[in-house]
């Protein structure tokens, strides 16, 4: 899986009120020195989230404004920017190889750039997260 890029993981959680799996979109914004994914939710849901300034740290719900991408994120999107734990790179590769996660999409560089720089600034990110999504900033530029 590789940064900057969109994937679908078609059973990401179980929906309690159907008691099915439901799929989440989430982009990876880096990986660990110890090889593991960096990642964050997509939402379609504002819930607070404005659209401008593009980069959200506050309450109730922190976002990066990535606007209407391609199908199937036709229409406004953000960048969930609460913690969510740093998934094993061995499993997730064997989990795009069975098909159960799919990629979707890649950012345009300069939208990447700005999403990761937000996400690394944000209250939830922890310091070996934003160590690892400053050196993908700096691996951009180079």
């Amino acid at each position: 899986m590789t940064p900057g890029a969109i994937y679908h993981h078609r059973q990401f959680y179980v929906d309690p009120a159907i008691r099915t799996f439901r799929g989440k979109y989430m982009l990876v914004l880096a990986t660990t020195p110890g090889g593991d994914l960096i990642m964050r939710l997509l939402t379609s849901r504002p819930h607070g989230r404005p659209e401008q300034p593009r980069c959200y740290h506050g309450d109730p719900y922190p976002g990066f404004f990535l606007g209407v991408l391609a199908r199937p994120l036709d229409r406004p999107t953000w960048l969930d920017l609460r913690y969510l734990d740093d998934a094993d790179s061995h499993i997730a590769q064997r989990e795009v190889h069975n098909g159960l996660i799919q990629l979707v999409t890649t950012l345009s560089q300069d939208l990447f750039r700005a999403a990761l720089e937000c996400a690394a600034g944000a209250n939830d990110t922890t310091r070996l997260q934003e160590r690892a999504m400053r050196d993908q900033i700096a691996a951009l530029h180079g």
